[in-house]
């Protein structure tokens, strides 16, 4: 096995343990990460975006959250992996099952340096948001307004802990 492999290998472990800053541990200082909600640059955006979602998920609906992966390849350059979540989503309270394939590559220590994530956003949208995600989810407009509340619920995420992280 590869040592991206076991990178990518402990990246899920550490999700799947809704363990942050394990995942953290995995990212280069210069990591990019992007997905249908996120576009992100640095480890600290990436790792704070972990963080919330983590939180969220310890504070309000542990009981709920179930994590696999499989199908995890990586060699010197890039990686790739499928993985699946299982969890409730904080702002609806609706159960969501997300399935994901994600693909990477690596710097020369072996840490992430790219993640994207690709999903099927209406699936998504529907299972999230309910009926507006179903009405609305394959709309670039719907999309875009997504985006634009998950960047700021992340904003105000790290805003508020690197007051704290400060104080």
């Amino acid at each position: 096995m590869h040592a991206n492999q076991t990178t990518l290998e402990n990246l899920y472990l550490a999700f799947s343990q809704l363990d942050a800053d394990g995942m953290a541990a995995c990212y280069a200082d210069s990591a990019r990460f992007e997905d249908e909600a996120f576009s992100l640059r640095g480890k600290h955006e990436v790792a704070g975006m972990w963080r919330m979602l983590c939180s969220a998920t310890l504070t309000g609906n542990r009981a709920d959250w179930r994590l696999t992966w499989r199908d995890v390849q990586a060699d010197a350059q890039t990686g790739q992996t499928h993985w699946e979540a299982y969890y409730r989503f904080s702002a609806t309270k609706r159960l969501v099952h997300n399935i994901v394939d994600a693909n990477f590559t690596f710097d020369d220590e072996g840490r992430i340096l790219t993640h994207h994530d690709r999903f099927n956003f209406w699936r998504w949208s529907w299972k999230a948001l309910g009926m507006p995600g179903l009405v609305l989810g394959w709309s670039p407009m719907f999309r875009k307004q997504v985006r634009k509340q998950a960047r700021a619920n992340l904003d105000r995420f790290l805003a508020k802990n690197t007051a704290l992280e400060a104080a």
